[in-house]
């Protein structure tokens, strides 16, 4: 497609909906004509982010068939994507969505399937490839600094995990699969993305052994996902959702098809957010602290010590100058539209986002029958 302008739609465009913002761009190259949310509230206040222009609806069906779109943006929670995105290929729309791409690994592929037969764009949401410390740690790496992968380590502190996992639909596993899965999706894709190769074997284990020590909201009774840091001490929050059948600590050990081994630990009731990983390869190691604040830096280490040891070169991150997850959320928008306009190449995949999910279904398997390892299984075709 060689448009001058895309018309987009955004699908669930409440919460991270929001970013559809991003690609409103009248009369420079994209536009959002049209909005679905099942809130009233929320679609009111898309007419006065979008103007009085905008075609709105509480129907999906109904949306994904507003004549003059292009492309759309599903914002939706995670259970939902795969009917919705293989029905917006269907009708001819090009397609954002959200990671995760889909809760299975079955699902993932009917969706890469279909955008192939349809020839659509299929675009997934892992906006953690538009950061600037993983961008600056994938340069760092293909540049050879510290020689060539072998082992990643992530850890990942979650300080809202109470608020924003735990009190909404994302606690029942029947909409998420699991954190592994719907969390661990952006890190697992980082992992694979920096070791340049996908897991081919999992283990794992986790608990859920701190929120579900905390109070339930009644069924039926609205819940609050938003971030409160009065809601704490962990073993004090309350107010979670009816159904909690999900992990909020878990580990898992990967083996990637080039040989590199990666590990990822994930906690949703630390006192700081951020991720931590750990690159060595032949020749050194490096490590970011912090991610998109302005204090955040990687620290490359290549000189021997046989102690601890001042890092050989630090690379600082700046501090973002657009807002949402350190601007990744403006440049990946961005590129999507690119992308529908001119079929430009992107930093991200959808085949690349099928194994990220398939990386973390296997491993909540593994989870959940003690630990015991399992083949991550490739595309067939």
């Amino acid at each position: 497609m060689n448009k001058s302008s895309v018309r987009i739609g955004v699908l669930g465009a409440g919460g991270r909906g929001t970013l559809a913002r991003h690609a409103h761009h009248p009369g420079q190259g994209s536009q959002v004509v049209a909005a679905c949310d099942l809130d009233l509230a929320v679609l009111k206040t898309c007419h006065e982010t979008y103007g009085d222009q905008l075609r709105t609806t509480t129907d999906w069906r109904e949306f994904l068939h507003f004549p003059g779109l292009d492309a759309v943006m599903i914002c939706t929670p995670d259970h939902l994507h795969e009917e919705q995105a293989l029905a917006a290929l269907e009708a001819g729309l090009e397609v954002y969505c959200e990671k995760p791409l889909a809760i299975t690994i079955e699902g993932c592929d009917r969706l890469l399937a279909a955008a192939a037969r349809l020839k659509r764009k299929l675009f997934v949401g892992h906006n953690m490839r538009y950061m600037d410390f993983t961008r600056t740690m994938k340069q760092i790496i293909d540049e050879g600094t510290i020689g060539t992968v072998k082992a990643i380590w992530c850890r990942h502190f979650i300080s809202y995990g109470g608020d924003a996992y735990f009190r909404d639909w994302h606690a029942d596993r029947r909409n998420t699969t699991g954190l592994l899965l719907q969390k661990g999706a952006h890190d697992l894709d980082i992992i694979h993305w920096l070791a340049g190769a996908r897991s081919v074997k999992v283990t794992a284990f986790g608990s859920l052994s701190v929120y579900n020590q905390g109070g339930r909201r009644e069924p039926g009774t609205p819940g609050s996902a938003e971030f409160d840091r009065t809601h704490w001490p962990p073993l004090e929050q309350s107010g979670f959702n009816p159904v909690m059948d999900i992990e909020d600590q878990s580990m898992m050990l990967m083996e990637l098809e080039n040989g590199v081994l990666a590990s990822y630990q994930q906690c949703h009731f630390t006192p700081d957010s951020w991720r931590n990983y750990t690159v060595i390869g032949t020749k050194g190691r490096l490590e970011n602290l912090g991610d998109y604040s302005g204090r955040a830096r990687i620290e490359v280490y290549t000189g021997r010590s046989d102690r601890f040891a001042e890092p050989d070169r630090i690379y600082r991150i700046p501090e973002p100058e657009a807002s949402g997850h350190g601007g990744a959320d403006e440049r990946i928008v961005a590129e999507f539209v690119e992308h529908v306009r001119t079929g430009c190449p992107t930093w991200t995949s959808p085949v690349d986002s099928r194994h990220a999910v398939a990386a973390g279904y296997q491993a909540t398997v593994s989870l959940r029958s003690g630990g015991t390892p399992q083949i991550v299984p490739g595309l067939t075709s």
